[in-house]
Formats: C-alpha cells, sequence, structure tokens
C-alpha cells in the first residue's frame, strides 16, 4: 500500500512537471517598497538548483517561491534546473565566463570541498550564529564548513545510504533469524550466516559489488568500512585510510564468500535493477529515493524490499549520509548576497516554509522537528536509518580523485589481484 500511495504522488508530480519551463517566470507585481529618496528597491536572484527530489520540479518549486515573494516582494527569484550529466559543466562554464547564478541547491562536495576550494562561494557564517542553526547535527554543520572555517554551504536536508534485501527469499531460505528486523541492522557473522543460507537455498547470487564506475560507491564503501569498524577517511578529513587492517580483511572477506561477487561489468544502477528482478537477493545501493523510482520502473515487482543498515562487527552501524543545502555565489554585489541570506533564512529558519521545504526534497531536517511525515509510512519507515548516519568525509580533499581510485581499486580485485597489493595500490592521485 505505501508503494502504491508513493507511486501515485510520483505520477501526479511528473504530470505537473511536463507542463511546466525550465525558468519559473516572474509573475509577481511589482510591489517593491520605496526607499527613503522615493525610488523602488527590487532585486533580482537567479537560484540553479540539481534535481533534489521535487526541487527538481518548477511546478514545487514555483509553489514555494510564490510565498516567500509574497513576504518580500522586492526580491524576484528564477530558477534553472541542472541535472548530474551536465550540471557541473554547466557551473565551470558559468564561472569561466562571469555568468555564475546568486544560488545554488547542492551538497558539500561541490559548495565546499570543490566551489568553496576555487573560491567561488561566498562565507555564510553569520546564518550559523541564529538559535534555529545552533540546533543544526553536528556532523551536518562539520561538512558545512570549509579547512579555512568559512561556511559555505546552508544545510536544508539529509538522507541516509542503505542496502536492501529481498524478504521473501530470506524467509524461503530461512535467512529472517539473522536479522533484526525491529532496528533493521545486523552483525557481521549474521550477514555470513545469511549469506550461507542463501547459496544453500540455491540462491547463487547473493550480492555482487558493481565496480564498473564511480555510481552508487557510497554503497560499497559504507559495505567495506562497516564489516570490520574501518574507516574511509581519517577523522580529520586530512588523508583516506583505505589501506587499513579492518578494511583490508573486509575486502578479503567480501571476496572470498561464497555468493558475494565483484562485478567490473556492472554499474550501481544494473545491479539495483537485477535485485529488482530477483536474480539477486540483496542490494548494496539503496535509499528511500530508489525505492520510490525502482517502484515507478517495476510495476511488477512482487516481493517485500526489506531496508537494512550495513552489517557491521560491533556497535552501531555507520551510514553514508546525503547532505544538500544553499550556497551563495559570491559574485562581488552584497546587495544580493545579502538578499540570498534572506532567502536562506526564510527558508530554513522559519518551521512551516522549512518543513515544506524539506518535505519537498523527500528527505529529513537536519535538525530536531516533529515528525514531518506522520502519515507517510514509507518515510516513517526510512526515518530508523537517520540514527545511524556516520561522519560526512566527502569533503577530504582529493575527493573526486579518490571516488575514481576506489572503483578502480575493486575492479583490480574482480580481476583477481590479491587485495594487500590492491589496497597498497589505492591513491586519489592514481
Amino acid at each position: 500500500m505505501k508503494r502504491i500511495v508513493t507511486l501515485i504522488y510520483i505520477l501526479l508530480s511528473a504530470m505537473f512537471l511536463s507542463s511546466c519551463s525550465n525558468r519559473i517566470p516572474d509573475t509577481e507585481p511589482n510591489t517593491e517598497p520605496e526607499n527613503d529618496s522615493g525610488s523602488r528597491e527590487n532585486t533580482e536572484l537567479v537560484l540553479w538548483t540539481f534535481p533534489v527530489g521535487n526541487w527538481g520540479n518548477p511546478t514545487t518549486v514555483a509553489s514555494m517561491l510564490a510565498d516567500f515573494h509574497k513576504e518580500y516582494p522586492n526580491i524576484h527569484i528564477s530558477v534553472e534546473y541542472l541535472n548530474y550529466d551536465s550540471g557541473d559543466e554547466q557551473i565551470i562554464q558559468a564561472a569561466s565566463d562571469g555568468s555564475l547564478p546568486d544560488l545554488i541547491l547542492e551538497g558539500p562536495e561541490r559548495l565546499v570541498a570543490n566551489w568553496g576550494d576555487q573560491g567561488w562561494m561566498a562565507d555564510l557564517s553569520d546564518l550559523w550564529e541564529s538559535e534555529k542553526a545552533s540546533t543544526i547535527y553536528e556532523n551536518i554543520r562539520k561538512a558545512c564548513q570549509h579547512s579555512s572555517g568559512a561556511y559555505y554551504e546552508f544545510p536544508l536536508c539529509m538522507t541516509a545510504h542503505c542496502m536492501a534485501i529481498n524478504y521473501d527469499l530470506f524467509q524461503e531460505a530461512g535467512a529472517l533469524p539473522y536479522i533484526d528486523e525491529e532496528t533493521h541492522t545486523w552483525t557481521t557473522e549474521d550477514f555470513i550466516n545469511a549469506v550461507h543460507a542463501l547459496t544453500a537455498y540455491g540462491q547463487e547470487n547473493a550480492g555482487i559489488l558493481y565496480c564498473k564506475n564511480q555510481s552508487g560507491d557510497q554503497g560499497t564503501r559504507a559495505l567495506v568500512t562497516n564489516l570490520y569498524g574501518g574507516s574511509f577517511t581519517d577523522e580529520g578529513h586530512t588523508s583516506y585510510t583505505i589501506g587499513s587492517e579492518e578494511n583490508r580483511e573486509a575486502l578479503q572477506l567480501l571476496y572470498d564468500l561464497e555468493g558475494i561477487t565483484f562485478e567490473p561489468s556492472f554499474t550501481s544502477s544494473e545491479a539495483i535493477d537485477l535485485f529488482c528482478r530477483k536474480e539477486t537477493a540483496m542490494c548494496f545501493c539503496w535509499n528511500v529515493s530508489v525505492e520510490v523510482q525502482q517502484t515507478i520502473n517495476h510495476p511488477d515487482l512482487d516481493f517485500e524490499v526489506f531496508p537494512m543498515a550495513f552489517p557491521t562487527s560491533e556497535g552501531t552501524p555507520k551510514l553514508q549520509g546525503g547532505i544538500w543545502g544553499l550556497g551563495i555565489f559570491d559574485n562581488g554585489n552584497e546587495e544580493k548576497i545579502e538578499a540570498a541570506k534572506t532567502f536562506i533564512r526564510y527558508m530554513t529558519e522559519n518551521d512551516a516554509p522549512y518543513a515544506r521545504a524539506v518535505r519537498a526534497t523527500s528527505y529529513w531536517p537536519v535538525r530536531d522537528m516533529e515528525n514531518i511525515y506522520e502519515n507517510d509510512a514509507l518515510m516513517t519507515e526510512y526515518s530508523t536509518f537517520m540514527q545511524y548516519i556516520g561522519d560526512y568525509y566527502q569533503v577530504t580533499p582529493g575527493w573526486a580523485e579518490a571516488r575514481t581510485a576506489w572503483w578502480k581499486m575493486l575492479a583490480k580485485i574482480a580481476e583477481g589481484m590479491d587485495v594487500s597489493e590492491a589496497v597498497k595500490d589505492f591513491s586519489p592521485a592514481d
């Protein structure tokens, strides 16, 4: 039932989306207040947004902006929508020809570690001095702060990436005793036993580590680092720790475990499709958005998808989190920067517009609030994983290169290279 309700919602949104253009027209009446000299004040801002939930839907965004324009009629915001295939190139081109937008919606790995490093972003430290900002979770705050001390992002929402199992197949294979259905967790030993049960039942492909490219690498990273308590970087986000004993042990376990394979010919999307077609028993690239999308892509999906945290040898699992927020490009116009900050304050400090902005992402608030998905069974189920979000290390220098080095390392293991040698070769400079 939860999938049916969510599917109807998504399809209705898609219908609205198809009738809209890629730019929101300025339809607000010209009611700017006059200043002391009798002239009209009017600030024009441009917001570029990556497709974070329905922040990629012009109808949804237009509705939120209409409310903002009513309260701030002298600030007008137009929007252009980016995608992840060409969005980065558009930003680079805009930076080179001096046409960067005023506002941008994306994550710290771009706003902080990339564009912040290049000096393109305005410092938002003053936004972090508010009472509401002081309640933002510490790991989220740290991710939005550059090594220089400046804040280049103000967060809007977060999510946790997890994995999923075919509940029906686990039940048939006698593997359900190895998962905690209430907490959606399991131990490394439970994971091993579940894979043994599945293969004994006749399920040859329990799960695959896709490594054709970097897509979905948040799943393979979390799987490896959780199994024996490893990490991807040091705590200070200055270096990569792939070669730790814990990570080598985890990679060796996965390579040796019958039913788990490294597949350099598969992308994460192809691995997801295999799972949805019941060709694998588990999928290492999953989150609430994936479930919604796969419900649409696979209307014949006839088994229960059960989301799970990654198995861990001890303690609490540490899931890879996703953070999205707003940043301001420093175009040298202080009036526009202040107007852009006004928009960020409006969207994040007042509970009503903030809850609406978060719901538009289909993710979760970055500070404590009442359950904004109280009547949504799917979102309530996935909210379980918010407590397991670990360190947000994607702001470590050389991050883009490290992602490439990671999947290349997995591919080397798939081709038969000794784990110790493959790990030794790991370098963001590869």
